[in-house]
């Protein structure tokens, strides 16, 4: 009975069911894709049953009680330290090579050539780290899989990329590296796949004991000395499991002493360590350090999408709210003629919320195929990479069938009480009214309906207009056309290889697309996360200054146009550069006390624990990071040969046949390394991906949140012609025009986003300042935000509307009064 009278009403009302459908369809869907944004990003570690008692040992380092390092890696020792305290129940270390070094891993035993792959996710890891980490393997031990020296445990697919359908376990692979490592290990584990809510991702891990083997300065005990006993060099991941209860700022009060137990008369008075506990799950969105495995995520942006997706269902409902008691009176005699033969209150609220729970079930069902059909496109603008089984998952039917329910009671309780309130005597006689109450309410809902319209179109506009203010900052150097190698895995070190790297100097000198060529430490986007101090020679240390340190050969400003600003660069003609001079910036300069870049030249500096060089030149400020993070003071060394990026200054349109010729030149000079380049503007601007999404999260849901909102306005506008119906035709009768009709029934849309403009710019203001306030380098929130937005929904709605109010003001008043 119910589901024909339900089919009834759906057959009378088409045009306001396909709008009620429509509009909770696209809600619907979109608070499910920002649910599965929310979801993935909050989920990060969920695959490990033990990942609430694991943590990360941080690090920051003090010099003279000024931060100069705050790490998430820390030194060799700590992990077998933290072990003998009772509250630790395991420990595991990563080195992160892949990340340091060019790395380039063979299987030479293939056929007919040898497979190499040139790989960064590639990770040196204790023999506790694959189950204390939460992995399965899909071949191989896991309790010894990485216990012994030269063994190695790596993923399916690079399995099968190395090995093609034989067996892995057993075979060998050779890694050789630029710090002119060659290790030779055995394949003794599969993992099917990485998941991809992890931070520590990796392609192949080898044994941590691998390490142990190492030599330098003939020091047979090197490896272990330096990777299981050193309190000196902080570039491990430390990961610790604690008992079940433990107090963990307890545990962090006892760190100061155990790192000093440890470390007497190993560092500088001056010098101070301080250990930290980092939540395993809390690392993802909440952590931003030196040396973080991956860029993460950003709480802020998460908290934001979740927001944005509950405001876009919230309008949706309201839309099937408004339109549904917006037809009260049409409703009301189907409620007085069902009252008059018996029905009781609560047989009628059942028949409205079932009504209710139908379209909701069937919106939901189209919004169920919305998500799957949009998921491509919401992983290229998410980046995220969620694939359709996700929609199957048990915690997204749940969602499914809360928001069912919570979809039911909120869009149809208060229409049935409407609804179900009218006295039949009234409604028989033609006497019903529609409340003033109810009018307002209308109102209200429609105002808050484009108050968050507004609100997500400023917000969206701020955005960009913050990613496009650092986007086109000056930073300081022209990273355009900037070609960028990174230094080839096999050679350094090798005799020869200073020769090899001039040849290929002046195989791109003799190239015309190539204008000049440098190396250097690294490159703008690319921190070197170690900061040193500095003072002038013969000044107490008291006197220490922190700076970057970078290097640069004789090129580095032909091919950056930075500007020297006082003295000289890097010169062949003078021999001694690379052992006694520096150039610094000017930030620097004036860090050291000097008024003017000219008083630097030739003044010499103290770098403790290294050398004490001379001021050759002042260059201008840099940013070497994003403009997220602030300008920094740096120091830059003269050197040659040792430089991690080749970087060089290119002039053709030819893109592809430029980066041929410099292939070829790179292969004739460099046999062996595989060719792989970037160009720095897209190397650079990759530090705003996380905002880039989110502009482009925020401006798609923003235009459906605006879609949903002129929905409901398109069919209140309907309902509301169709009521004005002869009044219109009585003024259009003593003289009103159709301009003046359509002028009337236009203004109190006008009235209403105007109210709602004018509540949305002081809740964008506050929410997207304090959004703006964490960036150092930042543009303002003009009016102009404000008046875009407001006159982007104004427009939009005013065009909607008209379509009904121009209808109306053109009906023919003989038609509208004819029943008078």
């Amino acid at each position: 009975m119910l589901l024909k009278t339900f089919a009834r009403s759906l057959k009378k009302n088409k045009f306001f069911s396909s709008l009620n459908v429509l509009g909770l369809s696209l809600g619907m869907a979109v608070f499910l894709l920002a649910a599965l944004y929310v979801k993935f990003e909050t989920s990060y570690e969920d695959f490990n049953k033990d990942a609430a008692s694991i943590y990360r040992v941080n690090l920051d380092v003090y010099v003279n009680n000024e931060k100069v390092l705050s790490s998430a890696e820390n030194y060799p020792a700590a992990g077998p330290a933290l072990a003998a305290l009772p509250e630790v129940t395991a420990y595991t270390r990563l080195y992160n090579l892949g990340y340091k070094n060019n790395v380039i891993i063979t299987n030479e035993e293939a056929k007919p050539d040898a497979i190499a792959f040139k790989h960064r996710s590639f990770l040196y890891a204790d023999s506790s780290f694959l189950s204390m980490m939460g992995y399965t393997l899909v071949a191989g031990d896991i309790n010894t899989a990485l216990a012994a020296p030269n063994s190695a445990v790596i993923t399916k697919h690079y399995a099968t990329l190395y090995f093609g359908t034989e067996d892995p376990i057993g075979k060998t692979l050779r890694m050789r590296d630029d710090d002119n490592n060659n290790e030779l290990v055995h394949v003794t584990g599969i993992v099917d796949k990485v998941p991809a809510n992890t931070h520590l991702k990796f392609d192949i891990l080898f044994s941590y004991k691998t390490l142990f083997s190492r030599q330098a300065n003939n020091q047979p005990d090197y490896g272990i000395n330096r990777f299981d006993r050193s309190w000196l060099r902080s570039d491990m991941y430390t990961f610790i499991r604690l008992m079940p209860g433990t107090d963990v700022k307890a545990l962090e009060a006892k760190l100061p002493g155990l790192v000093r137990s440890h470390t007497a008369g190993m560092k500088p008075n001056n010098e101070r360590d301080v250990l930290s506990l980092q939540p395993l799950k809390g690392i993802h969105l909440t952590s931003h350090l030196a040396e973080e495995a991956e860029t993460n995520g950003d709480e802020r942006i998460v908290y934001f999408i979740g927001i944005i997706g509950l405001f876009v269902l919230a309008i949706a409902l309201i839309n099937y709210i408004n339109l549904t008691t917006a037809q009260v009176m049409e409703r009301a005699r189907e409620v007085g003629v069902r009252k008059v033969m018996g029905a009781m209150k609560y047989q009628l609220i059942t028949q409205f919320l079932a009504e209710a729970a139908c379209i909701n079930m069937f919106s939901i069902l189209v919004a169920y195929a919305v998500v799957g059909i949009a998921l491509p496109f919401f992983n290229t603008i998410s980046g995220l990479s969620l694939h359709v089984s996700y929609l199957l998952q048990p915690w997204f039917l749940t969602l499914l069938a809360i928001l069912w329910i919570a979809g039911t009671l909120l869009s149809g309780f208060y229409p049935a009480l409407v609804l179900t309130s009218f006295k039949p005597v009234a409604v028989v006689k033609g006497k019903l009214r529609h409340s003033a109450g109810g009018i307002v309410l209308r109102k209200s809902l429609v105002v808050f309906q484009f108050m968050a319209s507004v609100s997500l179109i400023a917000s969206t506009l701020i955005v960009f207009n913050q990613l496009e203010y650092m986007l086109k900052g000056d930073i300081g150097m022209n990273i355009d056309h900037v070609l960028v190698v990174e230094r080839p895995s096999i050679g350094p070190g090798q005799p020869g290889f200073n020769a090899t790297v001039n040849t290929f100097r002046n195989e791109l000198k003799s190239n015309a697309v190539v204008e000049s060529f440098t190396m250097s430490s690294t490159v703008p986007g690319k921190q070197r996360e170690y900061k040193t101090v500095v003072k002038l020679y013969g000044a107490s240390d008291d006197q220490l200054f922190t700076v970057r340190m970078n290097s640069m050969d004789f090129s580095f400003l032909e091919v950056y146009n930075m500007k020297l600003l006082a003295g000289r660069m890097f010169s062949e003609d003078f021999v001694q550069d690379p052992d006694t001079s520096v150039v610094i910036t000017e930030s620097t300069a004036r860090l050291l006390g000097f008024k003017k870049p000219e008083d630097a030249v030739g003044q010499t500096l103290t770098i403790p624990d290294w050398y004490s060089p001379v001021i050759v030149g002042v260059v201008n400020d840099y940013h070497q990071v994003s403009l997220k993070s602030p300008l920094e003071p740096t120091v830059f060394f003269c050197d040659r040969y040792d430089g991690e990026f080749y970087s060089m200054r290119v002039n053709s349109k030819d893109i592809a046949g430029t980066v041929n010729q410099v292939k070829a030149a790179w292969e004739k000079s460099f046999p062996g390394n595989p060719f792989e380049y970037f160009f720095l503007d897209d190397y650079f601007n990759r530090q705003y991906k996380n905002e880039r999404q989110f502009g482009m999260l925020f401006t798609t849901f923003s235009a459906l949140a605006l879609v949903i909102g002129c929905l409901g306005l398109l069919g209140l506008s309907a309902y509301t012609a169709a009521q004005r119906t002869k009044e219109i035709g009585i003024r259009k009768v003593l003289g009103s025009s159709e301009a003046g009709i359509f002028t009337l029934l236009s203004a109190e849309y006008i009235r209403l986003i105007s109210v709602s403009i004018a509540l949305a710019v002081p809740l964008v203001y506050i929410l997207m300042n304090r959004w703006i306030q964490s960036f150092p380098y930042r543009t303002s929130i003009t009016a102009g935000v404000f008046i875009v937005a407001g006159v982007t929904v104004l427009l939009i709605a005013l065009f909607v509307v008209s379509f009904q109010t121009w209808k109306a003001a053109r009906e023919n008043p003989v038609v509208s009064l004819r029943s008078e």
